[in-house]
């Protein structure tokens, strides 16, 4: 081993407000995160966020959220950039998939670490495109409602069927931050779309985005956008080509990439009913 990859590194846990830190590295590389991410992502797995500090200053970042016994979701994986190539992100990866333990791994990778993912056992699922600007021609909105009309048993269940884990912690968590908006469409009793619109550094993220078809998603899509939204962005699955039909459509564009990759099986999830992913860093 090289002097320089043999460097100390000392790493531990994140305290809860390291995680506003881990937003700032995230919004310096372009990721866009939300302005109340920290207070939801926090209490999900306190354990799971980790920090590698290099004499005494923070030099590396990751997270691996535990949902349940058989999943857990990487992300925020980050080196400083005078920092790189000198081991430092390696180690701290080792301990945030030791974290994980025996569960299987999910993922949303940039281009350019496919291939060093893909060394460690991750294989690629699909792409997810993000999707930015201010929507144009939607209809629908008005027959929608807001999403804190529906007991937060019945939206952990709807998303269990788009996610590999139920996350309830997540989700009292995410619907109850300042900002954060929620929109649903029913029929007949049944939840026919939902989804989640907060503010970010730039503009707003829509996220998660579910549907059972093509209209009940521009309903809910018209309802979280409003006058009011200005500039959205969404993170489409590509395989959904609908829903990338439904962005195009409306005024929104390719700006930005990722690949959802896992190191081994999940629980079937309905792809097809995806019409914008949750959050990068947390699935």
């Amino acid at each position: 081993m090289s002097g320089r990859s043999s460097e100390a590194l000392a790493i531990r846990a994140m305290r809860a407000d390291e995680v506003a830190m881990a937003l700032d590295w995230a919004a310096a590389e372009g990721w866009n995160p939300g302005l109340g991410d920290d207070k939801c992502f926090a209490g999900v797995d306190p354990a799971g966020f980790l920090i590698g500090e290099h004499e005494g200053k923070p030099a590396a970042i990751i997270s691996t959220v535990n949902y349940d016994e058989r999943f857990a979701f990487l992300g925020f994986y980050i080196v400083r950039r005078e920092l790189r190539g000198r081991g430092f992100g390696l180690r701290l990866w080792q301990a945030g998939l030791a974290h994980a333990g025996p569960r299987t791994v999910g993922l949303d990778g940039v281009v350019a670490q496919q291939d060093s993912y893909r060394k460690s056992g991750f294989e690629l699922v699909y792409r997810s495109i993000r999707y930015a600007g201010v929507p144009t021609g939607l209809q629908g909105g008005g027959a929608a409602v807001p999403l804190s009309q529906l007991p937060l048993e019945r939206i952990v269940a709807e998303d269990a069927r788009v996610f590999p884990a139920a996350r309830p912690l997540f989700w009292r968590a995410w619907l109850g931050a300042p900002g954060h908006r929620g929109a649903a469409l029913l029929r007949d009793g049944s939840l026919a779309a939902w989804g989640v619109i907060r503010p970010c550094r730039k503009g707003s993220r829509i996220g998660p985005l579910v549907a059972c078809d093509r209209d009940a998603a521009e309903a809910v899509l018209a309802a979280l956008s409003g006058d009011e939204a200005g500039e959205v962005f969404i993170d489409v699955p590509e395989p959904n080509s609908i829903a990338i039909a439904l962005a195009s459509e409306h005024g929104l564009a390719p700006v930005f990439e990722t690949a959802r990759m896992y190191n081994g099986p999940i629980r079937p999830i309905a792809l097809e009913h995806i019409f914008g992913v949750t959050c990068l860093e947390l699935g």
